[in-house]
């Protein structure tokens, strides 16, 4: 299973990936990572495709994107999980990540970003704050259950 956690900084989508990690199993690729797959960006970019084309009906990779022009190397079958938090809480955590201080450029950055990812089309809507990271994962094991989604069992 391709299960793409998704949204802006410091949203809380590693800590949710890392929950579901633990509770489903499978491989965490955040960003670019999949760049260390081979030389070339391009060849990068299509073996990790395929990998993640084979993990819709096979081993779980939990991929975590910030940035939007990743979501186009999601397979079909992918679990999309929209991952967010209000400005305030996304603000106080990235200055926290740098020690305390969140220089203006930075600050105005995320306040352009907020929001970006919002009018997608996602099979879950996890808050960053306060959402449930147990809950969601047995949803997503669901989704796992023969006959789920094939109209049988709907």
């Amino acid at each position: 299973m391709v299960i793409a956690v998704i949204g802006e900084n410091c949203a809380g989508k590693s800590t949710l990936a890392e929950h579901i990690r633990s509770r489903l199993g499978g491989e965490i690729v955040t960003g670019k990572d999949y760049l260390r797959m081979a030389k070339s960006e391009s060849e990068a970019a299509s073996l990790f495709r395929a990998k993640l084309a084979a993990a819709v009906t096979g081993g779980n990779v939990i991929y975590v994107i910030s940035e939007r022009e990743h979501l186009a190397l999601l397979p079909e079958g992918a679990v999309r999980i929209l991952v967010s938090a209000d400005l305030d809480t996304i603000k106080e955590r990235f200055r926290a990540r740098m020690r305390g201080n969140l220089p203006a450029p930075v600050e105005k950055m995320l306040e352009t970003r907020h929001g970006s990812f919002d009018g997608g089309e996602y099979d879950f809507r996890f808050d960053g704050v306060r959402g449930d990271a147990a809950a969601l994962c047995q949803e997503i094991e669901e989704l796992k259950r023969p006959g789920k989604g094939d109209g049988e069992n709907d």
